[in-house]
C-alpha cells in the first residue's frame, strides 16, 4: 500500500497548495485526485513533485506492505 500523507504534510510545510501545483507547475487535476485517493501514480509524477517540492522521496510517499493474502486450504476427499 502507497501512501501520500507526506506530500500534504510537506505542501504545508513548503505553503504550496494543490491550485498553485495544478495552475502554475501544470500537475494535472486528476493527479492531485489520485494522490489523494492513495492511488497509483507513474514514478515520472513522483520526480516531478520531488522536484517542485525540492525534497525527496521520502517527503512525500511511504510504501507500507501489503498483507499476506489469506491462504484457503481446499480439503480433498
Amino acid at each position: 500500500m502507497v501512501s501520500y500523507e507526506r506530500l500534504w504534510e510537506t505542501m504545508k510545510k513548503k505553503n504550496i497548495s494543490q491550485y498553485y501545483l495544478i495552475h502554475y507547475c501544470n500537475v494535472s487535476s486528476s493527479q492531485i485526485d489520485r494522490l489523494k485517493k492513495n492511488c497509483y501514480v507513474s514514478t515520472h509524477t513522483i520526480e516531478k513533485l520531488c522536484f517542485l517540492l525540492q525534497c525527496n522521496v521520502e517527503d512525500i510517499m511511504t510504501v507500507y506492505p501489503d498483507p499476506e493474502p489469506s491462504t484457503v486450504s481446499s480439503e480433498v476427499k
